[in-house]
């Protein structure tokens, strides 16, 4: 069977109330071919305007997601956010396990863990984040630290719940520098994850995860890096920022799936 495909905005500590709502009417508007393609669109802006986001996105083909998540549905947890909350406002994704969270918020693979199982148990799907800093993979250690972060991160997640986890592989190196995977760099460390998957939550008839590039996808390379095999769309960052630049990653991703 044909994996769907997604292409994710991640906006990060961007936009203000005007241009949150500006930009996701302009997505909603300009891939409305996407649904029919069979590529899912989703859009991840800051905390503060998930509630006007899905305003804008009511009955849109356009799915809502967050950026992070707090792994408990209430409780006195001062400036955290609990997946309930989230699904209550309208999300259906979650990011999880972001570099920009482990390395600069020394986040854990335990407290990822725990991230993944609570935000599951809320009916999100989880985007897994995954990947090595450029002296890691300078030192051939891209595999070793993608098998570590699969094996502690998905630590107790059943293949059935499988559907609910797309992973999102973004090498350290290539995130908001310019430099970006090779499509054969990102074909190979995807065709890993997935063996490895396969390997740690089921057989290959069963388990068929849905793995998404990102670091630096830009419309000038979004089609060369989803026309690989087992790239099944983008997590996109910056390029995420405006309609005119996010929109032909999606179109892309559309031609890709075509």
């Amino acid at each position: 069977m044909t994996r769907k495909r997604i292409v994710a905005g991640n906006w990060k500590m961007f936009t203000n109330h005007k241009t949150a709502r500006e930009l996701a009417s302009a997505i909603s508007e300009g891939s409305r071919d996407a649904a029919a393609a069979g590529v899912e669109v989703v859009i991840c802006p800051p905390f503060p305007w998930l509630g006007l986001v899905a305003e804008c996105l009511y009955q849109s083909h356009v799915k809502l997601g967050a950026q992070n998540v707090y792994p408990a549905d209430e409780g006195a947890f001062t400036g955290e956010v609990s997946p309930t909350m989230l699904r209550d406002i309208g999300c259906r994704y979650v990011i999880i396990g972001h570099s920009e969270r482990r390395h600069g918020l020394d986040e854990r693979d335990d407290f990822i863990n725990r991230k993944v199982h609570a935000s599951l148990n809320a009916g999100l799907t989880v985007i897994f984040c995954v990947g090595e800093t450029l002296e890691e993979r300078e030192l051939d250690l891209t595999e070793s630290i993608l098998n570590q972060q699969i094996l502690r991160g998905l630590r107790g997640v059943q293949p059935h719940q499988l559907k609910d986890v797309v992973v999102a592989y973004e090498p350290v190196w290539a995130i908001g520098t310019g430099q970006t995977a090779s499509p054969e760099q990102a074909q190979s460390a995807h065709a890993f994850i997935r063996q490895r998957i396969r390997r740690h939550l089921g057989s290959e008839a069963d388990v068929d995860p849905l793995i998404l590039y990102g670091g630096s996808v830009k419309p000038d390379n979004a089609s060369a890096l989803m026309s690989q095999p087992d790239v099944d769309g983008a997590l996109v960052g910056g390029a995420s920022l405006k309609a005119e630049t996010f929109l032909p990653i999606i179109h892309a991703a559309i031609t890709a799936a075509r």
